[in-house]
């Protein structure tokens, strides 16, 4: 009987960590979804220009700064551009002049 109660112990372990994998896979193919439904989806990528180039939270220069990029890093975009900024994710703006499509995107 002890060996039972054992095999049923291991049984549940195992269910958790299937119940946990499956969890993991179905949150990581939700994110991959909003991803492509973002900025990549556009096939927009832009290299930075400047030395350093503000990251803000909305379109406009006296936004709060959200991040930053160097010189030569590449991210996607959204082709548009309001404002003289372009949206590279939700509440992050670049200013646009210092940005420049890399070869082959459609900015």
């Amino acid at each position: 009987m002890v060996k039972e109660g054992v095999v049923l112990v291991m049984s549940k372990k195992t269910l958790i960590i299937l119940g946990a994998i499956v969890a993991v896979i179905v949150i990581y193919a939700l994110n991959a979804d909003k991803q492509a439904s973002g900025a990549a989806a556009t096939g927009c990528k832009v290299a930075v220009i400047a030395d350093v180039l503000n990251a803000r939270e909305t379109a406009d220069g006296n936004a709060k700064i959200v991040g930053k990029y160097l010189r030569d890093a590449q991210f996607d975009a959204l082709p548009g551009v309001q404002n003289g900024f372009r949206k590279v994710a939700d509440d992050k703006w670049v200013a646009a002049a210092f940005t420049a499509p890399v070869a082959g995107s459609a900015c």
